[in-house]
Order: structure tokens, then C-alpha cells, then sequence
């Protein structure tokens, strides 16, 4: 079939403080961490040799996902990092460049690769995109998606011929300069020859570097336009109308866990609602141990963590708890994202606990 590569070694900083204590592939959708849809995806169409290279907060992907026998997958890890003065520091050597590293260490890429950032959802057809790949003879092909003009600005576009060969690339160019409305969706498909031609022990880039060098030569290097769900995790806002998205039921094969008991209200073991005392306006996910005083207020859509707790007369209002999360009496969150230790805003503007500037009282529910 093929092989698959994870890039998971970004420091995530646009979607801070989420990735302060985590890394960008381990932030949570509706209770499970989004590279793990990756892999259940990969595995569904028999990609079951994983590469995953890593660097911040490594441990906690390599912790979760071990070797992947839980997937019914192989997954290995290539650390990227450095010594110095006595300590090991993460050092990420590019998305190309890790690849690199990678081949030079094992020959990993030895058949047709395909390469996802750890920080998407998609339900692309991976059968389709391989097959297409093949069937061009292509060594390279980047999974395109149709924008609108008025969005190129967020996206690198590709600009390809009539035939799908890549011509050049734009990166995030206004609307009047746009030469095509193509945005590359960070998917890619290469062959081995095309891991040889990134330089060894140096980091190197993707689509700033690898891209160009493919264009310059004039080598099969195609775009692929398919129509596929790509929801990408780049900023706090995304992550926002991720979750709104998905407990609104827009993103086919993402179910709501838990029990619903009512239209639209979902609930883990162990809670502590007062039903009949409380205004709940699904969508809504209360999970597990989560406590609901009389008089509170919850309006979808929210997930509300494990263990959290809302006192009386506080008002929740399209937001994301995370576990463990109390929100005081009388407090009201709007479109927030809320921690024990932090609470951020649909925007990225942020919050932390003990904080004399906020007018927000939260905190931790275990204490």
C-alpha cells in the first residue's frame, strides 16, 4: 500500500497556552488527542507503518500512542533535538529535513510515503490520492483544496498547468496577486528518490525549500484537487470552531461519546446534575464525575471535561471545559476555552488564574 509519516515536531506557538505543558498533535477533540484520528485514519485504508518525529513535550505522544498495537499499526519515533551545555534541547531539523534524518538512519522510505501534519482532521480518501499519484507517475503530489479568493491569503497556494504539473507556489499572496485558488492542505505523497534529494544534516523546509527544488528541475511534481473535509488546528480560533463544529455534528464520523439522555445532551458515568434545578441547551457533553449546581446555566455547544464542576449561578455559554475545570458562582464564560489554570478567549486574548486583571473567578475542581 504505503507508508505514513507524521510531522509532530512544531512548537505549536499560535495555538498557546494550549501547547504551553502539550503538544500540538496531543490537544484534545471530543476527549481524544488529534493525532490519534490521524492514525485511525491511516489505518482504515492499511497504512500500518507509522513514522512520527518528535521533539517538544516528546514523551507525552510517545507515552500515549507507544508502539500502536492498539491501532493494529507500527509506530516509531525519530527525535529531534541537540546537546547543549550538558542538557538535550528540542531542535526540530525542518519537515523535510526530519525526513531526512530518518532515511540516513534506516532507509525508512523505501515505497510510496504519505505525509500528514499532526495537527489536522481530515477524512481525505487516501485510496484515491495514492491511486491518482501512481497513475500520473508522479515522485511527488500535494493534495490541493479549492478556496475562495477572498481566503488565499491564509494559505500557500500551488500553481499548477492544465495537466495538475506544479508550475510555483505563492505563499499567503493577496487576492489580486493570486495566480490560483488552489491551497496546499499539508498532505503530500512522495517517492524514495525524492527523500534523497533533501540535503543530509541540515534543516530544510517543506515547502519553502523541498517544493522550489521539485518546480526548478521540472520533475513530475503534480496537485491533486480533491474534495475532502481539512480542518486544520493552526490558531486558538480554530481550535474554537473545531469543537462548535463537531458538537454540532457538521464533521461526519466524529460521535459525541458518553450516554445522550436528552436531544442533544450527552453524559459520562458518575455525574451530579441537577436536572430539574438547571437550564442545559444541548448540543452539550458532560462527562464523567462532572458536578452541575442548582441554578446553573450551560448553552451549547460546550464539552464539559471530566471532574469539572459549575456552582450555582454561573452561565457557560459555547465553550470548552477542560477536565478538572471549576467555574465559581455567579460567573458567566462566553466562547471561552477554560483550564484550572488558564481560560482563553475565541480570539487567543488569555487569562491566567490568580491573574489581578481578570474579572473571571475559575479554578482547579480536584481541591
Amino acid at each position: 500500500m504505503a507508508k505514513g509519516m507524521i510531522l509532530a515536531a512544531g512548537q505549536g506557538t499560535r495555538v498557546r497556552p494550549l501547547t504551553k505543558d502539550l503538544p500540538k498533535p496531543m490537544v484534545p477533540i471530543l476527549g481524544k488527542p488529534v493525532m490519534e484520528y490521524l492514525i485511525e485514519h491511516l489505518a482504515n485504508y492499511g497504512i500500518k507503518e507509522i513514522m512520527v518525529n518528535v521533539a517538544y513535550h516528546h514523551h507525552k505522544i510517545e507515552q500515549y500512542f507507544g508502539d500502536g498495537h492498539r491501532w493494529g499499526v507500527q509506530i516509531g519515533y525519530a527525535y529531534e533535538g541537540v546537546r547543549e551545555h550538558g542538557d538535550v534541547i528540542p531542535k526540530p531539523f525542518g519537515s523535510a529535513g526530519g525526513m531526512r534524518r530518518i532515511q540516513d538512519f534506516s532507509g525508512f522510505f523505501d515505497e510510496s510515503t504519505l505525509v500528514l501534519c499532526g495537527d489536522a482532521l481530515i477524512d481525505l480518501d487516501i485510496g484515491a490520492a495514492l491511486h491518482e499519484h501512481k497513475t500520473k507517475g508522479a515522485i511527488a503530489s500535494v493534495v490541493t483544496l479549492d478556496v475562495p479568493l477572498n481566503e488565499v491569503s491564509n494559505y500557500g497556494i500551488v500553481v499548477p498547468n492544465e495537466e495538475g504539473q506544479i508550475q510555483s507556489f505563492q505563499e499567503k499572496p493577496k487576492p489580486e496577486d493570486a495566480q490560483s485558488t488552489l491551497a496546499s492542505t499539508g498532505i503530500y505523497i512522495f517517492e524514495p528518490e525524492v527523500i534523497d534529494m533533501i540535503p543530509p544534516n541540515k534543516v530544510y523546509d517543506i515547502g519553502a525549500e523541498l517544493f522550489p527544488q521539485l518546480v526548478a528541475q521540472k520533475l513530475p511534481f503534480y496537485a491533486q484537487k480533491r474534495f475532502f473535509n481539512w480542518i486544520d488546528i493552526g490558531r486558538v480560533s480554530d481550535y474554537w470552531s473545531v469543537l462548535q463544529r463537531v458538537l454540532r455534528g457538521e464533521v461526519a464520523q466524529m460521535n459525541i461519546p458518553g450516554r445522550e439522555v436528552k436531544p442533544g445532551i450527552w453524559v459520562g458515568l458518575n455525574t451530579s446534575i441537577a436536572w430539574d434545578q438547571c437550564n442545559i441547551q444541548g448540543p452539550v457533553y458532560l462527562g464523567s464525575s462532572v458536578k452541575v449546581e442548582p441554578g446553573a446555566t450551560i448553552i451549547g455547544p460546550c464539552w464539559i471535561g471530566h471532574g469539572s464542576v459549575i456552582r450555582s449561578g454561573a452561565k457557560v455559554t459555547r465553550s470548552i471545559l477542560f477536565e478538572y475545570t471549576r467555574i465559581a458562582a455567579d460567573m458567566h464564560f462566553f466562547e471561552m476555552i477554560v483550564s484550572p489554570n488558564y481560560c482563553v478567549d475565541r480570539t487567543g486574548e488569555t487569562l491566567y488564574r490568580g491573574d489581578d486583571m481578570a474579572q473571571l473567578r475559575w479554578g482547579d475542581a480536584r481541591a
